[in-house]
Parts: structure tokens; sequence; C-alpha cells
């Protein structure tokens, strides 16, 4: 029985999930690592962590009666996009990576702007603009801060294929993950020689490039030995963790939306043609589907802002779910669900990370506004619910000003999986949200890859009509609809209000 593989080194833990050649889930396990942030605005880990965790949870799976290692025949890999991994000669990391979340490089991003004339000639460049997230700012970065460090680097490597380095000992990534660095030519998709040059960044720094169905190395006999799998197999090139998403949700032609509520918020559309966003509010990616792109907006705190929530304001729900057995995002759900429409007044600014889409700002914080004394704990849920799918439209109205058509709204997501959310944000799209058979994510996607890249599919769009259909539908309610226009209009207006006050705080 032919049986693939996908593995996604999320910003919370190692994932890996195998599937066999009709879609169906054989075994899943996740091993979680720690994120440390030693300064304000930092937000760091251990790559040396992903791989102990990515051996882990392959040993989990291939523990299952139903998984043999022998029948593994292709490996997918996707994870957190933007991370940077500094090696030195022999493949030894210098310093721990520095995340998609992390803020601290807002001055590099100003320098890389200016070296590149400007946002204009950043679209021109690579088709995005250049965020703190980033990889290139965080290399300037360390080359400033760090020197000591910078002097040792020879290889420059994102998360999820630092872990392919480990498996195949090959430097390599995809497109798709490369578009996130600011050093790739989008609408060409290729390492970008102008940034390499502007930034003086050395092109044998840059890893191996291919399309995401593509075989870029073979698992080694050292990888063979500390995760079980079979020596020689396929490793594909992958996808970053949204256009894995994208894949396993069946974003894969146009009309089709995805809107998905992990740790950060994403709405993606697929593109048959490259098209640069005109302010650069939007990234303008390569897709997983070769010869494809996208476009992404990203809000950075959206089930991020509900963990903040349930760790320092929801332990009631945490200790009750101890005792019951009940997931305390439930409990928490179920008392915003005793609240109306619109929170009696009160609202969520929820940037308490930053934020990237539409106002990319690091010092964005966040807030709740409207608080009076007839508000308790449950107007604080569902406003920060509310707050969310507000951000989330924000996302949805740029690609609707892109002329992307929308045609259905997919939701896929840790917040997905619950029917207030859902209900929400359908209102606040004023759409059907759709959601499909898969639940495992960017994993799945992952896996869909290289059952393409081995020839256990024909193509991408194969693989997902074979495996990937809708199998519920939230509709919205009109009276709903309407009271949540008023609101939206209200919520954009909260970061031009606070953003000055935001920026004259102390972090």
């Amino acid at each position: 029985m032919a049986l693939l593989l996908g593995l996604d080194i999320s910003t919370t833990g190692a994932k890996a999930l195998v599937i066999d050649r009709g879609g169906n889930v054989i075994a899943s396990a996740t091993t979680e690592f720690p994120t440390h942030s030693p300064q304000p605005l930092w937000s760091e880990q251990d790559p040396a962590d992903w791989w102990r965790c990515t051996c882990a949870s392959i040993q989990a799976v291939l523990a299952e009666p139903r998984v043999k290692g022998e029948d593994v025949s292709g490996v997918g890999l996707t994870g957190q996009m933007h991370g940077l991994v500094l090696l030195d000669k022999s493949g030894r990391v210098l310093r721990p990576a520095i995340l998609w979340n992390d803020q601290r490089t807002g001055v590099q991003c100003a320098e890389i702007e200016e070296r590149a004339g400007g946002l204009a000639g950043l679209l021109g460049l690579t088709g995005n603009a250049v965020l703190p997230g980033f990889t290139a700012p965080k290399i300037l970065w360390v080359r400033q801060i760090e020197p000591a460090v910078y002097e040792q680097a020879a290889h420059i490597l994102l998360p999820k294929d630092y872990v392919r380095y480990c498996l195949t000992g090959e430097y390599a990534t995809d497109v798709s993950d490369a578009s996130g660095t600011s050093l790739f030519d989008v609408a060409e998709r290729r390492w970008s020689s102008e940034m390499e040059g502007l930034l003086g960044v050395p092109s044998e720094w840059l890893p191996h490039c291919t399309e995401s169905i593509e075989v870029s190395g073979q698992i080694i006999l050292t990888a063979a030995r500390a995760t079980g799998l079979k020596r020689g197999i396929p490793v594909v090139g992958g996808a970053g963790d949204q256009a894995a998403q994208a894949v396993g949700s069946g974003i894969v032609e146009p009309g089709v939306i995805s809107v998905t509520t992990g740790t950060s918020g994403v709405v993606f559309a697929h593109s048959d043609l490259f098209a640069a966003e005109a302010e650069g509010r939007l990234h303008a990616f390569c897709h997983a589907v070769p010869n494809k792109w996208h476009l992404m907006g990203v809000m950075l705190s959206a089930g991020g802002s509900f963990r903040w929530f349930r760790d320092n304001l929801g332990e009631p729900e945490r200790s009750t779910a101890l005792l019951t057995g009940d997931d305390p995002y439930d409990l928490l759900t179920r008392e915003a669900a005793r609240v109306q429409v619109g929170s009696d007044g009160l609202l969520f600014l929820p940037y308490l990370s930053g934020e990237r889409t539409p106002h990319p700002d690091p010092e964005a914080r966040g807030a709740f506004v409207g608080l009076n004394i007839r508000h308790s704990k449950r107007h604080l849920i569902r406003a920060l619910l509310e707050g969310v799918a507000f951000g989330l439209r924000d996302c949805l109205e740029l690609v609707k000003g892109a002329g992307v058509p929308i045609q259905q709204v997919r939701a896929s997501g840790g917040g997905a999986r619950s029917p207030l959310w859902r209900q929400i944000q359908a209102d606040v799209f004023g759409t059907e949200l759709a959601m499909v058979n898969v639940t495992e994510g960017a994993a799945y996607g992952a896996a869909l890859l290289a059952g393409a890249g081995t020839g256990l599919f024909g193509s991408v769009d194969q693989a997902v009509k074979a495996t990937v259909h809708v199998t519920e539908r939230t509709f919205p309610i009109a009276s709903n609809v309407e009271r949540y226009k008023e609101l939206y209009m209200l919520y954009r207006m909260l970061y031009p209000a606070l953003g000055d006050i935001c920026h004259r705080l102390p972090r």
C-alpha cells in the first residue's frame, strides 16, 4: 500500500501525517516545542527542537499498526514561513532561528526599502513590500547587531528547509516559501540577483529553489536511523504553510478563496497570473501549484488572540476542562454565544503582535474599546471573536479590490472548528462559508504535494479533486450582516485613532 508522509513544522509543534492514495488519514502525531522571547518584540526557536520533535512525530506515526515505513513512497514538507536559520560551512546552526512573528527589524525594513528605491522599487523587484517578519531584514539585523555570528554564516535556510537538510543533507527550498524572503523575484520564480546585490547577501548562501512538487532529495542514512523511515525515499520541495494549507483546502483554481484562522489569520486567493497589489498591502507569492501564484492577506494574531485570552483570562475554563474533558475554547465560546451580535457595543482590535495586513506596523497594539459597567467576561470573548473576523474582512476587502473573483470562501484552521466563530465570520463577510473534509491543514497539503511529485497523482489539481470536497456550509444571517456592516465601519476607525498612541507607549 503506497503511503504519503506530510511534515508540518508549525509555530507550535512538528506534525507528521500519513495518508493513503485515496486521501484517507491513516495516522497523525504532533510533538510541541517552545518559543522564546528574550526581549520585547523578539520571537525565537531552537532548530534542534524542530528536528527532535519531527523525529518523535515520525516515530509515533510509524508505530501505528496500519503504517509500515517501507510503504511510505514520498515525503512532503511544510511549515512556518519567513524564519531565518543561519548555518556555518559545516551545517551547524549559529544562533536561534528568528521567526515570522518577530518584530525587531523595523529599522532594517526601512533601510531595505530605501536601497530598493522605495515601495515601487520593491514591488518591481520582488512583488512585495518588505515587512519585519520577512527574512531579508533579519539577515541585515544579524549583520549589524551580531557581526561575530554573521561572519561565520555560509547558508541560509527557512524553518521547514532546516528539517529537509536533516532529512536529506540538501540545502533547498521551494518557490512558495522563498517568496516571503524579500530576496526572491516572484514574477520570474527565481532568486533576485538584484536584491542580493543591493543587500550584499552572497548568492551561494541561498538554497537551491524548486517547484513544490519537484524532488529535492532523498532520506539519508542518519535520518533513516533517527526517524524509522526507509533510506532513499524522495522528499519533494513542499511549500510554505499557507500554500500547503491552500492545497489541502482545495484552493487551486480561481474564485475559490480560503480564510484560515490559526495562530495568524490568512486570506488566500489563487491566481493564474502574477499581479502585485498596487500598494503592497497583500502578499503576491508563488503558489505550490507549478507556474501559478496567489494573493494573501495576513493578520498576525487571529487564533493567537484567542489563545492569549485562554492563557491569561481563561483559568476557570482551563480548570473545568481538566475535570470534564471539554476543550477550554468550547467553554469560552459557549459564554460568548450568550451575548448578542455586536457585544453590546464592545470592539476588540486584535493587534497583540503588531500587524501586517492592512497596516504593516510592528508597534500596533491590541485594545478593547467601548467598555462600560454592563460588560462582562463573556462580552470580552465575543468581542474578541468579532474583532478577529473584522481583521480578516480587512484582508478579504483588499482581495476583492485587487479584482479577484470570489465564488466561494472556505474556512480552515483551529478557529473554523467553532460553529459560533464560523457563523460570526459568515455574517461579517456577508458570504457563505464552506468547510471541507480535510481538517489536518498544511500537513495534508504537503502529503498531496508529495503524491503529485512522486507520481501517485498526475498533478496537484488531480490530487485535490481525488481527495478534497465540501462537507458543510454556514450561511450568513441577513440581520446580522447589516449589524456587522455598521460595526465594521467603526472597527476600521480604531487603528487610525489609536496608532499614534501605540507608538508612544513603552514596549
